[in-house]
């Protein structure tokens, strides 16, 4: 399942925080602990590493070491067991002047499963694994095609990467003077068939170096074109297995791509793109059946979180993201759900346009 926009902003917050911290010399404690790893079992790793710090030499060095470590231990003894996904844990001594105190302690709950074990002692925080898991590694393959033209495009979080075109060879409807009509249909469904071959062979191309970060393939165009390849063996088995399914289309270039997207909301049900749709169609159909029980605009959205009338806050990440990380506490903290909105795709563009602010409401305010 990708990353949510709130779980994203979070984790960046914290990559962010751990990136800025430097030591003067190796103190600074990583601990990556994988799904299913028995916490108990770091907890005694840490105190055998407790123990080995005796022997640095630099005693403010070796003070710093080892009470890093104990404020991890005593952090991670809060956690009966290891979270689902895994823990990353973080402790060190980020105090500016050699020789003063500022011990601190972090810890997140990855959004991806963690299957890495790591114990660390460096002058900066490792932070790769996170910041990797901030890349949009999965993608849907997208294939928009008519008789004559193709193209092939991944869909990446929200945002549509066009990869090839094609032009098929295949003649007109109309056949020319002197062709039977027998020959023009038999020439016509060559060229088709060559047509939908190339096509397959670029998917293939495209598609399948992926490996396991295509989670699908959606296909479109006008409903017999694609039945028809559909229903031959041009596509291999492997192909066939990651088709998802196929929609009806009146375009074939980037128009038809974003209509294909805009039509496969069922089959992207697990994607940002098919939650920030359906989140901001909700706020424009209230909008129009009855615009008190919406708000829009810094002013008029802060004054309804006053009230706690917010049910739920929209947030454009065009916004800083210390405006969207108080706003996001001030909304919690009166029970609203908050939801981050991109500006991939026309919605997103529209809160950015109403000022990057708006909110559903519980109840009409004047």
């Amino acid at each position: 399942m990708a990353i949510t926009a709130q779980e994203k902003l979070h984790l960046k917050k914290i990559v962010k925080e751990l990136k800025a911290q430097r030591a003067a010399h190796t103190e600074f404690v990583s601990v990556y602990i994988p799904a299913g790893y028995e916490i108990s079992k770091i907890i005694n790793h840490l105190a055998e590493e407790q123990g080995t710090a005796s022997n640095i030499k630099s005693a403010i060095t070796r003070k710093n070491v080892q009470t890093a470590l104990e404020k991890m231990i005593q952090h991670l003894r809060n956690f009966k067991r290891t979270p689902e996904k895994g823990l990353a844990v973080f402790a060190g001594n980020i105090a500016a002047t050699e020789g003063k105190q500022d011990f601190r302690t972090w810890s997140i709950e990855p959004p991806i499963l963690l299957n890495t074990r790591i114990y660390r002692c460096d002058k900066t925080f490792v932070i790769d694994i996170l910041e990797d898991m901030l890349v949009e590694h999965n993608a849907y393959g997208l294939v928009v095609f008519d008789l004559r033209d193709a193209t092939l495009a991944l869909l990446k979080g929200k945002t549509i990467i066009p990869l090839k075109k094609t032009h098929s060879e295949v003649p007109g409807k109309h056949k020319t003077g002197g062709q039977s009509a027998a020959r023009f249909a038999r020439l016509r469904e060559e060229a088709s068939k060559e047509h939908f071959k190339k096509v397959a062979e670029y998917m293939k191309e495209q598609f399948l170096p992926l490996g396991n970060n295509l989670k699908g393939i959606i296909i479109g165009g006008p409903g017999i074109t694609v039945n028809d390849f559909m229903n031959y063996d041009y596509l291999t088995g492997e192909l066939k297995r990651k088709v998802l399914g196929t929609k009806d289309l009146s375009y074939t270039d980037e128009f038809g791509l974003q209509e294909l997207v805009d039509k496969s909301d069922d089959l992207l049900s697990e994607e940002e793109i098919a939650h920030e749709k359906k989140i901001m169609n909700a706020f424009f159909t209230q909008f129009r059946e009855n615009d008190k029980k919406v708000t829009y605009g810094e002013k008029e959205t802060l004054r309804a979180l006053e009230m706690n009338a917010v049910a739920v806050l929209l947030l454009s990440e065009s916004m800083s993201d210390e405006m969207i990380f108080q706003l996001e506490e001030k909304a919690e903290a009166g029970g609203a759900i908050v939801k981050i909105i991109s500006v991939e795709t026309r919605e997103g563009v529209q809160l950015r346009e109403l000022g990057g602010i708006a909110a559903i409401l519980r109840f009409e305010i004047a």
